[in-house]
């Protein structure tokens, strides 16, 4: 276990290497975790050991990043178009409508048309009368309807 000053090198060795100074207390963390479960028995002060983990970290982290601003970056680029698939149009849709419900109504409508139970067995599954899931129901499906785009709402 590192003192509080060796950990303050830690993060100082993180900073240095860019760390954001918000990533830095988990990133020491990890540090620390590492060197609990590998750091070799023969260290006779296990800091230079924690700062080499703490720059190839800190290396890891960059490399990771880096990847994740790519293909943000390529997906703000790519413009998706559903136009040709009409079942790629018709998911996006759903999904995009079951964020939209409140969670009691999404429930009950993924309980009733995913999983296909009927009124009774979900009204017992959740622990409320027949005549709440089917209002819920209702109103789940009045709101699909409303979003999805005309031509598949029949």
């Amino acid at each position: 276990m590192l003192t509080p000053e060796e950990l303050n090198r830690v993060r100082g060795v993180l900073y240095l290497s860019g760390l954001r100074a918000d990533d830095l207390d988990d990133a020491a963390q990890e540090v620390q975790l590492r060197l609990l479960e590998r750091a070799p028995t023969s260290l006779g002060s296990p800091v230079a050991w924690a700062c080499t983990v703490a720059t190839n970290l800190a290396m890891d982290w960059h490399r990771r990043t880096g990847r994740q601003r790519a293909a943000e970056e390529h997906l703000r680029h790519t413009t998706p178009t559903y136009r040709d698939d009409p079942d790629v149009a018709l998911t996006v849709a759903i999904a995009s409508g079951l964020q939209r419900l409140d969670a009691d109504e999404r429930t009950v409508l993924v309980l009733r048309f995913y999983a296909d139970l009927q009124v009774c067995d979900i009204a017992q599954q959740l622990g409320v009368p027949e005549g709440t899931v089917k209002s819920r129901l209702h109103r789940a499906t009045g709101a699909m309807r409303a979003q999805l785009p005309r031509e598949t709402a029949r």
